[in-house]
């Protein structure tokens, strides 16, 4: 009886581990979801080479020194959003970025990948615009939030975002050890602190893919001075940009910044 009961165990143990060791080589896989490339008639594609990489970067030039960097979600194409952020921001030079993988950029996204590109495509923008914005939705609030904490942003506008990958890991796997095995951490909460623009949150009621407590746990931790948020009520993780109240929100707050 002690001997089955203790195989049971090992059994068990054994599967536990080979499920921990599979989650951990394709963590990436299931975190990253590159889009292929695409064309569009409504922006230029620029590439910007660095470490080795070819990045494209969608751009829509406009004639004032106001720009918007862009960094979309985990499976999302950059190019869909052109028309509307035309149409949102007239006074933005608009740089949507295809991460490394997605969309005709080069190479395999990782979190310092992603985030040493975002300071790339940043130093490039900067030679020629004073003021620039950043948006992330999603995955890409995560790098929005690196970039922001490292480099001179006017203000900051964060999509359905989250405190950290780590504890958004755990509610998909609550009996996984994910702060052991999780490489890619984008830990947005550890850097709220070195936020000092203007920041706008707009939450999905109805959010499907990031839990709310998430996103209430990067809320906590930013500074309530300068930070404004907005909930989406009937809004779930992947509908939030069609709704009006959406696109009125983020007008408001990026056009009265940059109006000349």
């Amino acid at each position: 009886m002690i001997r089955t009961v203790l195989w049971t165990v090992i059994l068990a143990l054994a599967g536990f581990a080979g499920l921990c060791a599979l989650l951990y080589a394709r963590q990436r896989s299931m975190l990253y979801y590159p889009t292929p490339q695409v064309n569009s008639g409504e922006a230029q594609a620029l590439r910007l080479p660095h470490e080795g990489q070819s990045l494209k970067v969608w751009y829509v030039k406009r004639d004032t020194g106001q720009a918007l960097i862009y960094f979309g979600g985990n499976a999302e194409d950059v190019a869909l959003n052109i028309s509307q952020f035309k149409q949102l921001f007239p006074h933005h030079s608009l740089f949507l970025h295809n991460y490394r993988g997605y969309g005709g950029s080069s190479g395999q996204p990782t979190e310092a990948g992603l985030c040493s590109d975002a300071k790339a495509l940043y130093d490039y923008v900067r030679e020629n615009y004073q003021n620039i914005d950043v948006m992330g939705r999603s995955l890409g609030s995560g790098v929005a939030v690196y970039l922001a904490s490292e480099k001179e942003v006017q203000r900051l506008v964060l999509v359905t975002p989250y405190d950290s990958m780590v504890n958004v890991a755990s509610t998909y796997y609550p009996f996984i050890p994910v702060s052991l095995l999780l490489k890619d951490r984008y830990d947005s909460r550890k850097r709220a602190d070195k936020l000092d623009m203007d920041i706008l949150v707009i939450i999905a009621e109805r959010d499907e893919v990031i839990p709310r407590r998430s996103s209430d746990g990067l809320v906590s931790a930013l500074g309530p001075e300068n930070t404004t948020v907005t909930v989406i009520g009937a809004a779930s993780h992947n509908s939030i940009g069609s709704f009006p109240e959406y696109e009125e929100v983020l007008r408001t707050f990026l056009n009265k910044s940059s109006k000349q």
